[in-house]
């Protein structure tokens, strides 16, 4: 494989206070942001507070503001604009409660049918949500990211040790939690798509700290003599290359998908872009320090295979 650095010696496993002061930080404003989805205060998606989800084909491309124009004119309020442009298709979203669901279809059709009847509109779904299946759908969106993280757990502490899996579930946990930390700061809209992209990055993060680890096992069956934090150090500048090209040219097609996807698809490859850069980080900086801190003595015994 091409190398991009080659006899590297940072390091790392020396600047582990600064990074867990960072990691920190970022952790905290994650529990916040989780209390406040929780709580219902951020900025949350039909999917999870209720409401109403309409989507229109035209019979030609149709702008985001002539939509907006005409829905303002029907007094709809709180609605957001999705385009999908290849298909000439829009999403309509209003977010309500249960007792006032049943009009606002309605209105939001009028209104369409007759503001923009030049261009032919056509209702291809409509989908209403309640608050209380809004809520459900929180709550099982929580529960399937806790189950995940367990079942990482489970997995690393029987590919390697306990220890390794502790550390591969923080460093997981860091990464899904400093995501939706940083949604909810840019004010995102919290919703499935997010849930989905959470997923990825999860699975995308456990799988750079698998490799890192792995160069970690092979090390300390052939450097007996030198100390945890020596062996790791050599086996993340080891693996460094491999790690910066994988996470660059991943990063790279989830630009592009952000740059050219459409408004569909712009929250979903954000949060995968943000998960990438803190998923690289906490691979070196997290999972590994941490099977330091859960080290008793200076040596580790290896799983043997």
């Amino acid at each position: 494989m091409m190398e991009l650095l080659k006899n590297t010696k940072i390091d790392f496993m020396g600047k582990r206070k600064y990074t867990f002061l960072i990691s920190g930080l970022l952790v905290l404003l994650g529990l916040f942001a989780i209390v406040q989805i929780i709580l219902g205060n951020a900025n949350m998606g039909v999917d999870f507070v209720g409401g109403t989800a309409i989507q229109v084909k035209f019979a030609q491309s149709t702008d985001l503001g002539e939509v907006r124009r005409v829905l303002d004119l029907a007094q709809i309020r709180d609605f957001d604009l999705q385009d999908m442009p290849t298909e000439n298709k829009i999403l309509i979203r209003v977010k309500k409660q249960e007792e006032k669901l049943g009009g606002v279809s309605e209105r939001i059709i009028e209104a369409v049918s007759k503001g923009l009847s030049d261009k032919q509109p056509v209702i291809d779904s409509v989908t209403e949500i309640g608050p209380k299946v809004g809520s459900k759908l929180r709550k099982d969106a929580l529960f399937a990211i806790l189950m995940s993280t367990i079942g990482l757990l489970i997995y690393v502490a029987w590919r390697f040790q306990f220890k390794f899996g502790v550390g591969a579930t923080l460093a997981t946990f860091h990464d899904v939690v400093g995501v939706v930390g940083i949604f909810y700061l840019l004010n995102k809209e919290i919703n499935l798509v997010l849930i989905s992209a959470l997923l990825i990055v999860a699975g995308y993060s456990l799988t750079d700290t698998v490799v890192v680890f792995d160069r970690i096992r092979e090390n300390f069956k052939k450097l007996m003599k030198d100390s945890v934090e020596v062996i790791i150090n050599k086996s993340i500048n080891e693996v460094l290359s491999r790690t910066i090209i994988v996470s660059f040219t991943t990063f790279l097609a989830a630009l592009s998908l952000f740059i050219f996807g459409g408004d569909v698809v712009h929250d979903f490859s954000l949060a995968i872009l943000i998960g990438i850069v803190i998923g690289t980080y906490s691979s070196i900086f997290i999972a590994s320090p941490v099977v330091i801190l859960l080290t008793p003595k200076k040596r580790i015994i290896v799983k043997k295979k």
